[in-house]
């Protein structure tokens, strides 16, 4: 038995699965998460659609969650963990596919910090955190950018000098491991020329050929882009610039970017899509949030199509793509001249298929699990070595 757990580290959070992993079959034991770290911890843990544990717990740091996951595993009654598979963000130039981990490939993580601030320091802790308590278990980084290693260059280079490249200066592309398992979902489907749209409090797309990607909506960091939860997106240099002269400095700049822009700085009250959604009808800023992310998806989406030469496929994924369907609606109102024309009653029930019969683009929701594709890369990993 093979008995995985897939470790995905928030900036707050942590959520995790169990994996039973054979070259036969694939089940998850369990999944659950810590949530409000070091603000009077929440830790829940449940086997399909039962809810085992839940507790309120003072849990301040990644070792003292790594110590709560593994007692409620054992509260359980599930096997022990044989091996860790880590959701990574950023690999950098070096790690395009899946590594085990050990003190090189950690002290190599350590110096991309920079390139995502919100997500690797607590990925890092959580590495850490776990070769400290539980030294005997193989680690696996599973890494976000992967994905786009054969992303060809013009897609990857800024309109910058030359130099830069080499510094490492290039877009990256992120939600690699979503994009990886819809692929997978699709089959024979994702053949021809395909946008995938992960749309969740971080956003994203992603432009396919035969299963390859051509372009990505995210750049060297996670922030770029089209408008987020609380992100902006792509922004005229210019106004990074304005805004330095103006006082802002490299930190107040950051957390400005990553914390209070996107749709909770343009709507003023929440970075949630759903609550955006109940107020659209009497606040006229929450009501703008929504169409202002709407209307940069749809633009996303025909910039891609052009790029593809076209487009078969569409599909929307995470937690807004699978369950928004007024967003849904309204990123493909307009699109109609790529064929793409929506059955109302099937996006209002979250069919898989969410396109008429005679739509040219067939438009799609795909559930995406980015958990068991950590656990299949980290099987496979364990399986070679």
């Amino acid at each position: 038995m093979s008995v995985i757990l897939c470790l995905n580290s928030g900036s707050s959070s942590l959520k995790f699965a169990v994996f039973d992993i054979t070259a036969a079959s694939e089940t998850r034991l369990a999944e659950g998460a810590v949530e409000n770290i070091g603000l009077g911890a929440r830790l829940w843990i449940r086997k399909g659609d039962d809810q085992i544990t839940e507790q309120q717990a003072s849990l301040a740091d990644a070792h003292a969650c790594i110590e709560a996951v593994f007692t409620a595993i054992d509260k359980s009654a599930l096997p022990r963990p044989t091996s860790v598979g880590h959701r990574v963000v950023h690999g950098g130039q070096r790690y395009t596919s899946p590594q085990r981990i050990n003190e090189d490939v950690l002290n190599e993580l350590k110096k991309l910090v920079s390139l995502a601030p919100l997500h690797l320091p607590g990925q890092i802790e959580l590495i850490e955190a776990m070769a400290t308590r539980y030294a005997d278990l193989p680690q696996v980084a599973c890494f976000d950018t992967a994905f786009y290693a054969a992303m060809p260059e013009v897609a990857r280079r800024f309109p910058l000098p030359r130099s830069l490249w080499e510094q490492g200066v290039r877009r990256y592309g992120f939600h690699g491991l979503s994009y990886e398992f819809v692929l997978n979902v699709l089959g024979t489907e994702g053949k021809g020329r395909v946008i995938i749209a992960h749309l969740g409090n971080g956003a994203s797309m992603a432009a396919i050929r035969d299963g390859q990607p051509v372009d990505t909506s995210m750049g060297m960091t996670p922030t770029g882009g089209f408008m987020m939860s609380t992100r902006p997106g792509d922004l005229d240099p210019g106004v990074l610039v304005y805004l330095m002269r103006a006082g802002y400095n490299a930190e107040s700049l950051e957390n400005m970017l990553n914390r209070q822009a996107g749709l909770l700085g343009v709507s003023g009250i929440s970075s949630d899509m759903k609550t955006l959604l109940e107020k659209c009808s009497t606040n006229p800023a929450a009501a703008q949030a929504v169409e202002m992310f709407c209307r940069a998806v749809r633009k996303f989406i025909g910039a891609f199509a052009a790029a593809l030469g076209g487009l078969d496929t569409l599909v929307f994924t995470g937690g807004i793509g699978e369950h928004a369907a007024p967003v849904r609606a309204q990123i493909c109102r307009g699109l109609e001249f790529l064929g793409i024309e929506i059955d109302s009653e099937r996006n209002r029930n979250h069919a898989s298929v969410i396109s008429t019969a005679k739509s040219v683009c067939t438009v799609r929701v795909v559930q995406t699990n980015e958990d068991l594709m950590i656990a299949r890369h980290t099987w496979k990993l364990g399986a070679a070595i």
